[in-house]
């Protein structure tokens, strides 16, 4: 198999985290629990207000957050946060740790 095949390959067989408990807390923090038993804080403030997320000035509508069917965060259907980028924040770790094969650079000739 080619070396970019490969790297598809072990991109697809990347375990993707999924969001399976969110709790809300006070100043647009979430409780959130992954399906690897992971468990953090994520604060949103930074984003209250601008662009789409104007919506949370409301705080009733910050607090109707649901879990979507891929394990990504919902408010409204029209606002949604990657399951990925919230594991990576709350864990402090980098797209490398978490995917291998991100970290892999394919040399082809």
């Amino acid at each position: 198999m080619s070396g970019f095949l490969t790297d598809i390959m072990n991109i697809r067989n990347c375990t993707m985290r999924k969001i399976v408990t969110v709790k809300v807390l006070a100043e647009f923090n979430l409780e959130l629990k992954f399906d690897d038993g992971v468990i953090g804080t994520v604060n949103l403030n930074h984003l209250a207000g601008k662009g789409v997320f104007s919506a949370w000035r409301d705080p009733s509508v910050f607090k109707q957050v649901r879990i979507g069917p891929s394990g990504e965060l919902i408010w409204a259907d029209h606002i949604d946060l990657c399951p990925d980028a919230l594991y990576l924040k709350v864990t402090g770790k980098r797209p490398e740790d978490v995917f291998p094969a991100l970290g892999h650079e394919s040399v082809r000739a």
